[in-house]
């Protein structure tokens, strides 16, 4: 089921990991250094916000299951293991939501009910991954580390190794 969006969630995790590469070369300060004037205040915060917004809309939403505690990640290393059960609700998802243009109402504190559908409920973290993605690579350049030349981070490669 869902053999598309599974192959568009392959590229994601590839264009991701060039992310990781780079989050992996940063002094270890430097990946979860606090900067409150900006989004989410650390490179670490802002990777661990990404992991939220998948395990509230898809596990969470999506699939049905508690929602999961916010992440809290310390390292790089922690905060691939906390991709990885992103990964795991994803697969999840390509494996059991049959019909993804169904409607699925959700309840908001203080908003009106949101009709969404499954497509909706796994495309949306996935173009929020992209939009921190640009945050986390500008805090990187105004915190003096820039993101090495080569394949953009926003190239979702359909072929070879990311």
């Amino acid at each position: 089921m869902n053999d598309d969006l599974r192959a568009l969630y392959g590229w994601v995790r590839g264009s991701r990991e060039r992310v990781f590469r780079w989050t992996e070369s940063l002094p270890r300060d430097v990946y979860a250094l606090e900067c409150p004037d900006f989004a989410y205040g650390s490179i670490r915060n802002i990777h661990a916000h990404v992991v939220d917004c998948y395990q509230v809309w898809v596990a969470a939403r999506l699939l049905g299951g508690p929602r999961p505690p916010d992440t809290a990640a310390g390292d790089v290393a922690a905060m691939r293991a906390a991709f990885s059960a992103v990964d795991d609700a994803m697969e999840c998802a390509f494996s059991t939501v049959g019909d993804l243009d169904a409607p699925v109402v959700i309840d908001l504190p203080d908003w009106d009910p949101l009709t969404v559908t499954g497509r909706w409920l796994l495309m949306h973290p996935i173009t929020h991954e992209f939009h921190h993605k640009g945050q986390m690579l500008a805090l990187g350049r105004v915190l003096g580390h820039p993101y090495p030349a080569g394949p953009d981070t926003d190239l979702m490669e359909p072929f070879g190794t990311p």
